[in-house]
This record gives C-alpha cells, structure tokens and sequence, in this order.
C-alpha cells in the first residue's frame, strides 16, 4: 500500500509540473502517464524502486529546466552590460 501512495503522489506532482512544461507539443502529461501504465503491472522490488528514481529524476529535470526559463528571461528583461 505504501508503493501504491508513493506513485500516486509522484503522479500529482508530475501532472501538476507538466501544467507550465513550456513545450506544448512535446506531450508531458501523454508521456508521464505512458511511463506510469507500462509501471503498472511491476511486482519486483528493485524494478519498483528503479521506476521511482527514474520519476524522481524526471521531476527534478523537470524543475531545473523551469529555473532555468525564469533564469531566461530575467535575464533577457536587463539590458547586457558594455
């Protein structure tokens, strides 16, 4: 059961990141959601945990590359320095 809440809240979180994922075309949410159905039918352990590293990274990815836009265009709204 613990698996199981795990994954929910990975899930969340992800389908709340992909919201402002900045490529519309790139299909986010498809592509989270493809991940976590082939996941589904998983009963090994270390199979298990793998998946959820993998989620973790794509989350922390995900966040890195949204500091990253806003890095962006701070930096494009001041004029570059002589």
């Amino acid at each position: 059961m613990e698996r199981r809440r795990r994954a929910i809240a990975l899930y969340k979180e992800l389908h709340r990141l992909g919201r402002d994922y900045p490529d519309p075309q790139y299909n986010f949410h498809g592509k989270i959601r493809k991940l976590f159905e082939r996941s589904r039918g998983l009963t090994d352990p270390d199979e298990i945990e793998r998946t959820f590293q993998l989620a973790e990274y794509i989350k922390q990815e995900t966040l890195a590359l949204y500091s990253l836009r806003k890095y962006r265009h701070l930096r494009r709204m001041y004029p570059p320095d002589s």
